[in-house]
């Protein structure tokens, strides 16, 4: 009898655990998306284009080659006015499907980077050039919280 008790006891308490855990993940508005990258750059007078050539080339190729892998979902290149001399002209944005998919993130970018520049030592000069370019203000990474 006192078997029967303690199993009633028990089955009633795992009810209870699982409809509170229910409950509280019913509780928020919204439900979790994918997680983007922000990335704000401002180009050197006169080096708007140069830098456009180069993300329309390597950048893009390496994206690419990215979401083929299925590392990211997505990416866009943003020109926005900047305010004053301290202001990205430019926002690069890669989606993620979520935070996981930033895991082992410089083992999977070296890969790919490997496989569109040819070695890490031709991307290092590469980012060497680019900085006579344009500089890099700044990045955030989030994620979208999509109401329900």
């Amino acid at each position: 009898m006192k078997s029967n008790n303690y199993l009633a006891a028990f089955a009633a308490f795992l009810g209870l655990t699982l409809t509170s855990v229910a409950a509280v993940a019913d509780e928020h508005p919204f439900t979790e998306g994918p997680v983007v990258n922000v990335s704000a750059i401002r180009t050197d007078y006169g080096k708007f284009d140069d830098y456009m050539k180069y993300l329309d080339k390597t950048w893009k190729a390496t994206q690419e080659t990215a979401k083929k892998a299925g590392y990211i979902t997505g990416y866009k290149v943003i020109t926005v006015e900047p305010r004053g001399e301290n202001d990205p002209d430019i926002y690069l944005v890669v989606y993620y499907k979520n935070w996981a998919a930033l895991d082992d993130a410089t083992a999977k970018g070296d890969a790919i980077t490997k496989q569109v520049e040819g070695s890490l030592a031709a991307a290092n000069q590469g980012a060497v050039d680019r900085g006579k370019m344009r500089r890099i203000l700044g990045s955030w990474t989030g994620q979208e919280l999509d109401l329900k």
